[in-house]
């Protein structure tokens, strides 16, 4: 590596926190300053808190140069661990770094960088911030009145207006695609597109394809040109779902889009430039698929900018109450036909009996529990016999349930005053909508175990849930 100088870096306080274990927490807040002169010669300023800063002649530079000395894409600034380091793009002019020719180099604080004829200053700032839980039981789309909660408004409220990349981790069902929205949500991006990609749902030969597109011809099948997920969320965010089933043939492909943002479609050698946040989440422990080496170092530590681990819900039971009202009141499922809500709340030992339940599924979980209580009752409360019976603990119910949870006899009896068509098209509806919760049950409530394991695409799963309501409830915590 060829270096402006000095060739012991700076080290620069980087942009990470790992939140996992309720600590109190501070984030550091890397950014970088570039100072140019205008032809009048007052000082324009660039101020950036992303990863990579490209300069150049060309329009979509972050930093654009009116400079005839300057290629069209001419180096580029980037972080390393805890540094800054600039890179030449083979300009025809060369990059200097305090007048000394660079191909790489370290930039300390205050060098100044040239590019054709322009000289351009490099800062960096960093901004301290201690996390402190906030005030309030919501942020966004999630909600919960505990400490650990309440710590994790405070970093969201903080990162979310940056582009810095995030990793959530937790286990399934804690909220995690909620928290990813809600960041997207809090962000100068929330006009531009919110792009879902589940690394664990796509057959492994068409990731490459889905995330980065394709050109027509470049593999049997492709009779046309395609978008991949990265252009179509251009100038918003991409939520890479199940990250930790990323093979380890894609992740450098992943690794290089994020430096360099910018990616090549499959069967073509242009590069395309990106301009995309990446929020990524795993219901696996990163750290130790890194040991495992299932999962690259450099790749992890790109990725881990920030590092957010949810709670599971047994160890924020005190948020149960909130929870359910939460959900009571966004579910479709508890609307009638006028859109009213239906059920009020939960009866005093029902929610004690929910408060005394270990909750393996989470959220997700709590959300299925409450629709099928929501089904099952005849009052304004949920009871205690409205509960499942791992819940309640009092064996089966024998009581009449509600049209939403007749029995196969009851149907019938019910489907022969109808004409033939009619029956069949609401006994099919009913025999989908008991398959796909039953089965996400059996799955712990995971959505791309289910859609293997009923041998179909998760894509169709999900229309299915949508379809039947399970879709509405589920987005609330995913």
């Amino acid at each position: 590596m060829e270096s402006g100088g000095d060739n012991f870096p700076d080290l620069i306080p980087p942009t990470k926190i790992a939140y996992i274990s309720g600590r109190p927490a501070t984030l550091h807040l890397r950014k970088c300053k570039l100072v140019m002169e205008r032809a009048d010669g007052t000082p324009l300023e660039y101020i950036f808190d992303q990863p990579t800063v490209s300069i150049g002649a060309m329009d979509d530079n972050d930093v654009v140069v009116d400079d005839d000395t300057v290629s069209r894409y001419h180096c580029r600034v980037f972080q390393e661990d805890d540094t800054y380091l600039i890179q030449d793009l083979t300009s025809t002019n060369g990059t200097f770094v305090n007048r000394v020719r660079i191909r790489e180099a370290y930039l300390k604080p205050g060098c100044t960088i040239t590019a054709g004829k322009t000289d351009i200053r490099f800062q960096s700032l960093d901004e301290r911030v201690e996390i402190q839980p906030v005030n309030r039981d919501r942020f966004g789309r999630i909600v919960g009145k505990s400490l650990r909660m309440r710590e994790i408004f405070g970093i969201l409220e903080k990162i979310a207006p940056t582009g810095v990349t995030v990793v959530i981790e937790g286990e399934t069902g804690t909220g995690k695609e909620v928290v990813a929205r809600t960041i997207h949500e809090a962000s100068h991006r929330s006009k531009k597109p919110f792009v879902v990609f589940d690394c664990g749902a796509v057959p492994e030969n068409l990731i490459e394809s889905e995330l980065f597109g394709h050109e027509k011809g470049s593999f049997t099948g492709a009779i046309m040109a395609r978008q991949g997920l990265f252009e179509v969320a251009q100038g918003g965010t991409i939520f890479l779902d199940e990250l930790g089933e990323l093979s380890l043939d894609l992740q450098p492909k992943l690794l290089r889009a994020l430096e360099q943002r910018e990616i090549r479609r499959v069967g073509s050698n242009k590069p395309i430039k990106i301009d995309v946040r990446v929020i990524a989440a795993t219901n696996r422990n990163l750290a130790e698929e890194v040991k495992a080496g299932r999962f690259r170092e450099d790749l992890f530590y790109r990725l881990t900018v920030v590092r957010l681990i949810l709670p599971p819900l047994r160890e924020r039971k005190e948020d149960l109450p909130l929870l359910t009202r939460h959900i009571l009141s966004r579910g479709n499922f508890n609307k009638d036909a006028e859109g009213l809500t239906r059920i009020k709340g939960i009866g005093r030992e029902a929610l004690d009996a929910m408060m005394n339940y270990h909750w393996p599924g989470n959220v997700r979980e709590l959300v299925n529990v409450v629709e099928r209580a929501c089904a099952y009752t005849d009052s304004e409360y949920v009871t205690l016999e409205d509960l499942p019976e791992q819940i309640s603990g009092i064996g089966i119910v024998r009581r009449r349930p509600s049209p939403e949870a007749l029995t196969s006899r009851d149907k019938i009896e019910k489907a022969i005053e109808k004409p033939f068509k009619e029956a069949k098209e609401e006994w099919v509806s009913s025999f989908e909508r008991d398959y796909i919760v039953n089965l996400l049950k059996r799955n712990s409530f995971n959505i791309s175990h289910a859609a293997r394991e009923a041998d179909i695409d998760r894509k169709y799963f999900r229309k299915l849930m949508k379809k039947y309501g399970v879709e509405a409830a589920e987005g609330d915590e995913d």
